[in-house]
């Protein structure tokens, strides 16, 4: 968890500061621009970027791990599109008047659109099951723009203190609540699904302290507290995913069928089982700069076995 403004010594809230001004700086340039071309813009940047500051290298080694039957000359591509996605990504949540405005009509499609809207209209929990594919937030929009409710997210604080403001403010724009990561948080998001909220989740992260599942058919260490919550509250949780358009702009947002209630790790399995689909579909969407496989306690897989 990154430490509070009253944690850090001078040194770091000094750091911090320049740095926030810098990027405070970069963004506001970035918004003189029209809409769409500064979002390619900044992903041509974050893409320029990425051999220099090791993403493509995360890229690289993630690939070999779990897809080491693919061309180089994929490989590169996947190389290129991820960056370029996690930029336009970036550009987009500092983007939110204009990324409100163009994701509240985005397509909505799937086997599990009925599912959601019945879910709704009887006032039932759903818990939208996401990853930082696309640009999740896309799905947010569109969906609280159907269904006339708000969605509520869960989100970790930035290392950053003074950024991290910005950071959260552009967040709200896209709607409330918001939960910050944390106890409190956790109290929070339980009492809108008791109430038959909806809230968004992004689960494709390692987890402290989660099971030994599988992801790409590698063991990786995952949190099943969505799933325990979704029995506990008997809440109906569904599969989501924003798809970025071959434009680089638009989205269709994708829901699956909800995920059948049986136990806290056949019903994760599930849920990464169904990203994999996803990403196998659209490789260069999904975050694979993530240390997904990572060790943990021995879970997980281990330094020596990663390439």
């Amino acid at each position: 968890m990154p430490a509070k403004k009253s944690k850090l010594s001078r040194f770091e809230l000094g750091k911090y500061y320049l740095a926030n001004l810098f990027l405070r700086g970069v963004i506001g340039g970035m918004r003189l621009l029209p809409y769409e071309r500064r979002i390619a813009t900044m992903g041509a940047i974050v893409r320029g970027l990425a051999p220099i500051v090791g993403f493509r290298a995360r890229v690289r080694r993630n690939l070999k791990l779990t897809r080491p039957d693919l061309p180089e000359n994929e490989i590169n591509r996947i190389c290129r599109a991820v960056p370029d996605n996690a930029g336009r990504a970036i550009m987009e949540h500092f983007s939110p008047e204009d990324f409100i405005a163009r994701q509240s009509t985005a397509k909505v499609s799937g086997e599990g659109v009925a599912s959601f809207d019945t879910a709704v209209a009887e006032g039932k929990p759903v818990m939208m099951i996401t990853a930082h594919f696309g640009h999740y937030l896309a799905a947010r929009i569109a969906l609280q723009h159907r269904s006339g409710q708000p969605i509520g997210c869960l989100y970790r604080r930035m290392a950053n203190p003074y950024f991290n403001d910005m950071y959260v403010e552009a967040f709200y724009e896209t709607g409330s609540p918001m939960f910050e990561q944390g106890r409190r948080g956790m109290v929070e998001m339980v009492r809108t699904l008791k109430s038959g909220g909806i809230i968004a989740i992004v689960s494709d992260l390692h987890a402290i302290g989660g099971e030994e599942l599988t992801f790409f058919g590698k063991p990786a260490v995952t949190s099943v507290l969505n799933a325990e919550l979704a029995l506990k509250y008997k809440a109906v949780m569904i599969p989501c995913y924003a798809v970025r358009q071959p434009n680089g702009i638009d989205f269709e947002i994708v829901l699956h069928e909800p995920v059948p209630h049986s136990d806290p790790k056949t019903m994760t399995q599930y849920t990464n089982d169904d990203l994999e689909v996803m990403v196998r579909k659209h490789m260069g969407q999904w975050f694979w700069i993530h240390r997904r496989w990572k060790a943990w306690k021995g879970l997980g897989v281990q330094p020596e076995d990663m390439p």
